[in-house]
């Protein structure tokens, strides 16, 4: 279900690119212009179906997840449609990286042991959070948001780090699970949104290095399951 919604969610910002990005300003752009609202409309009317549905169905595991899968197809066409139309090509480029990577964390949930899905669920936030750092670290109005966002998220790194020393993440952890690769997830991670907020070069070559990070950690823990 959540490869089938990916595939659906960038399809969607595929036709966005074509006929809205790079379409023709009059017979295109300016068409799809006006249908987006239209979309993100569409999309919160799905976002509040699949919620309904999911407390409707409560009691049955796998159809509440069909609701849950739902409300997130909804929120992403109507959050994404909303957000492409203000933003244009920065934010469409955005969306196609986060839905793929997305799609790749929710195998990553469903096979890996949880200590890894969590540090690499860090990793790739975190080089989402560079990405975006690089593109609008000197941008006249989103640059200082960007910043004080990085700050927030450097503050939620060592939330998790807590919280995961005190045991309070029982839901997501078994009670041995080890607690080393959240910790350099996180600490690597925000080191170098640190380096990321006084240079963009920095942020280029930081992404880079948690990418390795992530590659390596994705086969040690690949070889741990076999």
């Amino acid at each position: 279900m959540f490869f089938f919604a990916a595939c659906l969610a960038e399809a969607y910002l595929m036709v966005l690119r074509k006929y809205y990005i790079h379409g023709d300003m009059v017979t295109q752009t300016l068409v799809w212009h006006d249908r987006l609202p239209v979309f993100a409309g569409l999309g919160a009317a799905v976002l509040v179906l699949g919620v309904v549905l999911s407390v409707l169905w409560k009691a049955d595991g796998r159809r509440r997840l069909i609701g849950w899968c739902l409300a997130g197809i909804g929120a992403f066409f109507a959050g994404g449609s909303l957000l492409i139309r203000a933003y244009q090509e920065p934010a469409l480029m955005l969306l196609s990286i986060v839905v793929p990577v997305l799609m790749v964390l929710s195998v990553l949930w469903a096979f890996y042991d949880r200590e890894c899905s969590i540090a690499l669920t860090v990793l790739s936030a975190s080089m989402i959070v560079l990405w975006v750092s690089r593109r609008l670290f000197s941008h006249l109005t989103l640059g200082v948001p960007v910043k004080v966002l990085s700050v927030v998220y450097i503050l939620l790194l060592a939330g998790l780090c807590w919280l995961a020393k005190g045991g309070k993440l029982g839901r997501l952890l078994p009670p041995k699970a080890d607690l080393m690769p959240i910790y350099a997830a996180s600490g690597l991670s925000a080191a170098a949104i640190v380096l990321a907020l006084f240079s963009a070069s920095m942020a280029y070559y930081a992404m880079w290095a948690l990418g390795v990070v992530f590659f390596a950690l994705a086969v040690y823990y690949t070889v741990q399951q076999l």
